[in-house]
């Protein structure tokens, strides 16, 4: 039964190589929970999984993309425990699931949460993946109420959930933005920087004490060079964007392998706990149809995204 129209990479390359196809319409098995979905999450994973940046394999292809959605609980799957509360109906968000560029998608019952009232489906499609990194990086860095954290693109997906993150710990954030985004970083609860020429003898000026954690979402030479001149401890200072210069400096690079993997899963329950209270949101900057996956994709290359994307079936 072909009623599940799903995004597919048809080759390696960039966004004009994603083209709609109509799939079939997944059956959920032992373990797992049909979603019927209303906004599948757009990250920039899914982008290096099909330009060739993580491997070529032409077995691989064509690639279903997709790996955070919400959405409400289609059809649930045999051997559930008995004290499963899900049902069908049930507004939901999910990660770890793959083709979620689609009309419908499964995912393994562990994976599912119940989406927050607080938030919208385009929203919620964007929770998980950016916070649980978020949520890594705080970890990892050992962020604690009293310290003082500087993080790059505080305005961010990741990054305003960075901030959030370490406010809510107690910390005091500086976050560097554009000019015109100052208001939205002083509403996440940190005090806005401008970055480029001079960054560290502004933050210096805002911050005598010095900066005891240095987090960087945006991956600029800027940005790691900053943090390296105002952190002294280089295990304080982490990076999920910079892959060769940080590593040459001794700072710690995140990429969801390793010891981030279990943060990450462990942090999804509080993350929706969090939303859910209304002490996390999640600002979403364009939705778009499944139809227009390749423009989203492009639009995502260009860095001018102002909070999360989505594509919607």
């Amino acid at each position: 039964m072909t009623n599940n129209p799903a995004v597919v990479a048809s080759a390696y390359g960039e966004p004009d190589v994603l083209t709609l196809i109509a799939a079939e319409r997944p059956t959920p098995g032992p373990g797992q929970v049909l979603i019927e979905v209303r906004a599948g999450g757009i990250n920039p994973l899914d982008y290096k999984l099909y330009s060739g940046m993580m491997g070529n394999d032409p077995a691989a292809l064509p690639m279903r993309l997709g790996l955070e959605v919400s959405g409400v609980v289609a059809e649930i799957g045999p051997e559930q425990p008995e004290s499963d509360a899900l049902a069908v109906g049930d507004a939901v968000l999910a990660d770890r699931v793959k083709g979620g560029y689609a009309a419908y998608v499964v995912a393994d019952r562990g994976d599912v949460f119940a989406k927050p009232e607080t938030l919208s489906f385009e929203a919620a499609s964007g929770l998980l993946v950016v916070g649980a990194t978020a949520v890594d990086l705080l970890t990892t860095t050992d962020v604690t109420a009293g310290d003082t954290v500087l993080v790059h693109g505080a305005s961010g997906g990741v990054g305003s959930l960075v901030v959030q993150l370490a406010v809510a710990r107690g910390a005091r954030v500086i976050g560097t933005a554009g000019a015109h985004r100052h208001d939205e970083v002083r509403q996440l609860g940190a005090e806005p920087i401008a970055y480029g020429e001079g960054l560290a003898d502004r933050v210096r000026a805002l911050a005598p004490d010095g900066i005891d954690v240095a987090l960087d979402t945006v991956g600029t030479e800027e940005a790691i060079d900053t943090s390296a001149e105002l952190v002294t401890d280089r295990g304080r200072i982490a990076t999920i964007a910079n892959f060769v210069q940080a590593p040459a400096l001794g700072i710690q690079v995140l990429t969801g392998a390793g010891p981030s993997a279990e943060v990450r899963a462990r942090s999804r329950q509080l993350l929706v706990d969090l939303a859910s209270e209304g002490a996390l949101l999640v600002k979403v900057d364009r939705t778009f149809p499944l139809s227009q996956a390749a423009q989203a994709h492009t639009y995502l290359k260009t860095g001018k995204a102002q909070g999360k994307l989505a594509l919607i079936p």
